[in-house]
C-alpha cells in the first residue's frame, strides 16, 4: 500500500523508523544499501562515437572512398577537396549537444546541498546526499525538498509543487492519511506527501523519508528521460532516405561505366584503367550533391539566427523544419498559456476598503522595489490592493499589526489587528466566503453599517458560486473594531460578530497574446492541446476562454485517461482537447499517441513534469524565464519570452525555411544529374568530359552560394492559411521530382553542346567551354528556383542574396579559367572571346527554356486537382 493512504505510525512502522530519527550506525547501514539520495548521471559518448556517427552516412562514405582513390592516383588536388568536405560536414554535425544528459545533470543539481535532520533525538545538518529512508527530516520556508517524504507534522505548510504537477499555487500540506486504496491518486492531490525539487513556501513541517535517488518521483523522471529515445524529424529522414538512393545509384553507375570502358577498351591493361577510375570517380562525385547538406545546415542557421532575433531560441537545426510541418501542439498549460501568476480579476463590495483589508491581512513582504513575495495568493492580494493606490507597506505604517491569529486549514481563515491611527484598534479577517460569512452578523454597505439579511446572506453566496464556476479561487474578507487591543487572540473569541466588506476572484490568468495565437493556428490546421496538472474546472475553464475546448469536444482528468486502454484513447483521442490532473507518464501517452496516428506532434512546458513529454516529441518547446533547466535542456526550442505566440511565428518561418530548402534541393538535385548526364553520354562517347576537381568545383562554389541564397525567399502571403503538409509526403512531392529530371536534362545537353562545339577545336578548349556553360547555366537556373511555378518576371521584389551569390560565383568562375596557374590547377584554358560567348549564350538558354515549361505546366495545372496538403496541383 502506498504511505500516502496510511497513517502516520504505519508509515513510521513500516519504515522501521520512529519521530526521534535512525541511530548514526543504522543510517550508515542503510546508507551502504540505498546508494548515495543523487540522480544517475547519463552516459557521455567518446569524440570517437559522435565522428563515426557524423561518418557512417553512405554518401560520406562513397566521397571518402572517392577520396582514398584520388589519392592513390596521384590526384592530391582532388582528395584534398573531397576531404575537406567530409571533415566540414562532420563538424557541423559534432557541435549538437547531447540533450539527454543535459537534462538528467541539470535533474541532479535541483537536489538541496544540505538538509536538517533528527538522528538519535539531535537535529543535526547531513548532505543531502547522505539521506537515507527512514530519516526525519525538518522543513522550514525558503527549503528545497531534498527527497521523496510522508509528512508526519505540519504547521500552516505549503509546499511549490508547479515543477513536478504544473499547478500555480502551492499546494496546503497535511499529514492526514489519504481515503481510498483501489484508485491512484494523482501527484497533485497527494497532501500528505512532499517531492524532491519542489520547495516549502510557507509554514515549517517534518517528514520521513520513503524514497531517495533514482526512486523518488524526480529519478523516475530522469529514467524515463534516458530511455527516451531522440528520434529523427521528417527532414532528416527524408534526406537519409535520398542519401541512400543516390549513393546505390553512384555506385551501380560508377561499376557499370568503369566495366563497360574497360572491357571495350580490351580488357584491364594499359593506361585507359587509370583514366576509366577517374572517370567513375569523376561520376561519383558528380552525381553525390556535396553541397546539400552544407547548404541545408547553413539555411537552417540563418532561420536560427532570425528566430533568435523574435525570442524562439532553436537548440536543435533541424527543429525548425519540423515546426513548419506540425500538426498538433500539446501545451502546459501554468506559465505557457497562462501568466503563472495569481492575479484578482473579479471582486463584490467597497474597491478600497476591500483593498485594505486584503492588504493588510496577509504576511506578504514588499521590497523596496515595490515587489510583493511570499504566497502567491496573498502576493495577488496586495497586487490588487496596490492597482488601487493602496501600498501595503503605507497602510502598516499608518495601522501597525498588534496581533494575530494564523491561518490554519480547518478554520480556513487568518486573523489580523491593527492599530487604528485615531485610537482603537481594527481586526481583518480573510478567508473561505463561507467559513467567513458565517461568522459575520453585519454587512458594509456604502460607508454604512447593515445587518445581514438572510436575502445579503443569498446574494453574497451567489456571487461567490458564480465566480467559482469561473474557476476562480474566492477569498472573502471582513472586519471588526475595538476600543482596546483584546487580551484574548484565540480566534474563537476574534472570528465572531464580523462586519462582512466583501469576495475577491482570483485565477491564473491567460496570456493576452495566446487567444489570438491559437486562433491563427486554427487557421493553419493546427490542433491546440492543453495538458495540465492542474483541476479539471480550472483547465476546462481556461480552455473555453482560449477557444481550445469547443463544442464537440471533451476534457477529461489523468486517471480516466489511465483507465482507457490504448485502443479505447486511439479511438477517443480526436475528441479530447483538455487533460487535467496528469502525471509525467500521462503526457508521454498522450505525445506517443497522437505520433502513433501519424502526426507531427510538439510539446510545450516549463516544469521538470512536462521534461519527458518534451523530449517523446517531435518538438519540444520550454519556457526560457519560467521554464526550469531540466525542460531547457530537453527542449529543441527555447521561448526567451515565455510568449505562446511565438510559437506561431516559429512555425510560419519554418514553413518557409522548408519550401526554400525543396527550392534548394530541387536546384541542387538537377544540377547533379545534368552532371551525372553529361559525363555518362560522354564517357560512352569515349570522352573524357571533367576531371573530380572540376565537379567539386561547381558543386561547392557555383551550386551552393545560388542554393543559400534561395535560402532566404520571402514566404508565401498565405503561408499560414493552409493546412500543414503531410508528413508522409515526399520530398519531391508536388511536382519537384519531374522538375528535377527534366532540368537536369536540359542542362546536361547544354552543357554537352558547347562541349562539342569546343572539342572541334581542342580537348581543352571543349572540356572549359563545358565547365563554363554548366557553371553559368547554373547560376543562371538559380534564378528559375525564385519561384517553382510562377514566372521570374511577375514577382516582385529582388533577392539581393540571390543576386550578390551570382555574381560572386561567375567571378570566382572567371578566376579558375583566366587566372595563370590557377586555371592550369584546374586543367582548364583561357577561352577566346567567341568562344566564351558560345559558351555564355548557351548557359543563358536555362531560363527561356524553363519559362516556356513553367507556361505549360500552368495552362495544364488549371484543369488539375488540387492536392489539400502541399496546395500545389498534380
Amino acid at each position: 500500500m502506498n504511505d500516502y493512504f496510511q497513517n502516520v505510525e504505519d508509515v513510521l512502522k513500516n519504515g522501521k523508523t520512529n519521530k526521534e530519527g535512525l541511530s548514526g550506525p543504522e543510517a550508515s547501514r542503510r546508507l551502504s544499501e540505498t546508494g548515495l539520495n543523487k540522480l544517475q548521471e547519463g552516459k557521455h559518448k567518446t569524440l570517437i562515437a559522435r565522428i563515426w556517427e557524423q561518418v557512417r552516412d553512405p554518401m560520406v562514405l562513397v566521397l571518402i572512398a572517392a577520396a582514398i582513390l584520388s589519392g592513390a592516383f596521384g590526384e592530391i588536388a582532388d582528395m584534398a577537396i573531397i576531404l575537406v568536405v567530409v571533415v566540414l560536414n562532420a563538424v557541423l554535425g559534432i557541435v549538437q549537444e547531447n540533450k539527454a544528459e543535459d537534462a538528467i545533470e541539470a535533474l541532479r543539481k535541483m537536489s538541496a546541498p544540505q538538509s536538517r535532520v533528527r538522528r538519535d533525538g539531535t537535529v543535526i545538518t547531513v548532505k543531502s546526499e547522505e539521506l537515507v529512508p527512514g530519516d526525519i527530516v525538518l522543513l522550514e520556508a525558503g527549503d528545497s525538498i531534498p527527497a521523496d517524504m510522508r509528512l508526519i507534522e505540519t504547521a500552516s505548510l505549503k509546499i511549490e509543487e508547479a515543477a513536478l504537477t504544473g499547478e500555480s499555487l502551492p499546494e496546503e500540506k497535511s499529514i492526514d492519511a489519504i481515503d481510498g486504496t483501489d484508485k491512484d491518486v494523482p501527484l497533485g492531490d497527494r497532501v500528505n506527501m512532499a517531492y524532491m525539487g519542489t520547495n516549502v513556501v510557507y509554514g515549517r513541517g517534518e517528514g520521513v523519508v520513503i524514497a531517495t535517488g533514482m526512486d523518488t518521483e524526480m529519478g523516475r523522471i530522469a529514467g524515463i528521460l534516458s530511455q527516451t529515445e531522440t528520434e529523427k524529424t521528417p527532414l532528416q529522414q527524408k534526406l537519409a532516405s535520398l542519401s541512400k538512393v543516390l549513393s546505390v545509384a553512384v555506385l551501380g553507375i560508377c561499376i557499370f561505366i568503369f566495366f563497360f570502358s574497360v572491357f571495350r577498351n580490351g580488357g584491364f591493361h594499359g593506361g585507359h584503367v587509370f583514366e576509366m577510375l577517374l572517370t567513375s570517380i569523376s561520376l561519383a562525385v558528380a552525381a553525390i550533391p556535396e553541397g546539400l547538406v552544407v547548404v541545408v545546415t547553413v539555411l537552417l542557421s540563418i532561420g536560427v539566427t532570425k528566430m533568435s532575433s523574435r525570442h524562439a531560441i532553436i537548440r536543435r537545426l533541424t527543429a525548425v523544419e519540423t515546426l513548419g510541418s506540425t500538426q498538433v501542439i500539446c501545451s502546459d498549460k501554468t506559465g505557457t498559456l497562462t501568466q503563472n501568476r495569481m492575479t484578482v480579476v473579479e471582486h463584490s463590495g467597497d474597491t478600497q476598503f476591500l483593498g485594505t483589508a486584503m492588504a493588510l491581512c496577509s504576511d506578504v513582504q514588499v521590497s523596496e522595489e515595490k515587489a510583493a513575495l511570499g504566497d502567491p495568493t496573498e502576493v495577488a492580494l496586495v497586487d490588487f490592493a496596490a492597482k488601487e493606490g493602496l501600498i501595503k507597506n503605507s497602510l502598516e505604517q499608518s495601522s501597525p499589526r498588534i496581533g494575530e491569529a494564523p491561518f490554519d486549514s480547518i478554520r480556513k481563515m487568518m486573523t489580523t489587528l491593527h492599530a487604528l491611527p485615531e485610537g482603537g484598534c481594527r481586526q481583518y479577517t480573510k478567508g473561505a466566503p463561507d467559513e467567513v460569512l458565517r461568522r459575520c452578523t453585519a454587512v458594509a454597505a456604502g460607508g454604512t453599517i447593515q445587518p445581514l439579511t438572510e436575502e445579503i446572506r443569498e446574494r453574497v453566496l451567489s456571487e461567490n458560486k458564480a465566480m467559482a464556476g469561473k474557476a476562480l479561487r474566492v477569498l472573502a474578507a471582513a472586519y471588526r473594531d475595538y476600543r482596546e487591543k483584546p487580551e484574548d487572540l484565540s480566534p474563537e473569541n476574534l472570528e465572531q460578530e464580523l462586519v462582512f466588506i466583501g469576495l475577491t476572484g482570483m485565477i491564473d490568468p491567460i496570456r493576452p497574446e495566446v487567444k489570438p495565437a491559437i486562433e491563427e493556428c486554427g487557421t493553419a490546421g493546427i490542433r491546440a492541446i492543453m495538458i495540465t496538472g492542474d483541476h479539471k474546472d480550472t483547465a476546462v475553464a481556461i480552455a473555453r476562454e482560449l477557444g481550445i475546448l469547443t463544442p464537440g469536444q471533451e476534457a477529461i482528468t489523468g486517471t480516466e485517461l489511465s483507465e482507457l486502454s490504448d485502443r479505447e484513447f486511439e479511438e477517443r483521442i480526436n475528441t479530447i482537447s483538455v487533460y487535467a490532473r496528469v502525471q509525467p507518464e500521462h503526457k508521454v501517452r498522450i505525445v506517443n499517441m497522437w505520433k502513433k496516428k501519424g502526426r507531427i506532434c510538439a510539446m510545450t512546458g516549463d516544469g521538470v513534469n512536462d521534461a519527458p513529454a518534451l523530449k517523446s516529441a517531435d518538438i519540444g518547446v520550454g519556457m526560457g524565464i519560467t521554464g526550469t533547466d531540466v525542460t531547457k535542456n530537453v527542449a529543441d526550442m527555447v521561448l526567451a519570452d515565455d510568449n505562446f505566440a511565438t510559437i506561431v511565428y516559429a512555425v510560419e518561418e519554418g514553413r518557409r525555411i522548408y519550401e526554400n530548402i525543396r527550392k534548394a534541393i530541387q536546384f541542387l538535385l538537377s544540377a547533379n544529374l545534368s552532371e551525372v548526364i553529361s559525363i555518362f553520354i560522354a564517357t560512352l562517347a569515349g570522352l573524357r568530359l571533367f576531371a573530380p576537381i572540376h565537379i567539386l568545383w561547381i558543386n561547392l562554389i557555383t551550386d551552393t552560394f545560388p542554393a543559400m541564397a534561395l535560402g532566404m525567399e520571402k514566404a508565401e502571403p498565405d503561408s499560414m492559411k493552409k493546412p500543414p503538409r503531410d508528413p508522409k509526403e515526399t520530398i519531391f512531392a508536388g511536382g519537384l521530382g519531374i522538375d528535377v529530371i527534366y532540368q537536369g536534362i536540359t542542362i546536361a545537353l547544354l552543357t554537352l553542346a558547347s562541349f562539342f562545339i569546343g572539342y572541334i577545336q581542342s580537348h581543352g578548349i571543349g572540356m572549359t567551354m563545358a565547365f563554363l556553360t554548366l557553371s553559368m547555366c547554373e547560376i543562371f537556373h538559380a534564378i528559375n528556383m525564385h519561384s517553382r511555378h510562377n514566372s521570374i518576371f511577375s514577382i516582385k521584389g529582388v533577392n539581393k542574396y540571390l543576386l550578390g551569390s551570382m555574381v560572386l560565383s561567375f567571378l570566382l568562375t572567371m578566376a579558375v579559367i583566366y587566372i595563370p596557374g590557377l586555371n592550369g590547377l584546374f586543367q582548364l584554358i583561357p577561352l577566346p572571346l567567341g568562344d566564351f560567348f558560345v559558351a555564355f549564350g548557351l548557359a543563358v538558354a536555362i531560363i527561356p527554356i524553363v519559362e516556356i515549361v513553367k507556361i505549360v505546366t500552368r495552362k495544364i495545372r488549371h484543369g488539375g486537382t488540387k492536392n489539400k496538403n502541399s496546395e500545389e496541383y498534380l
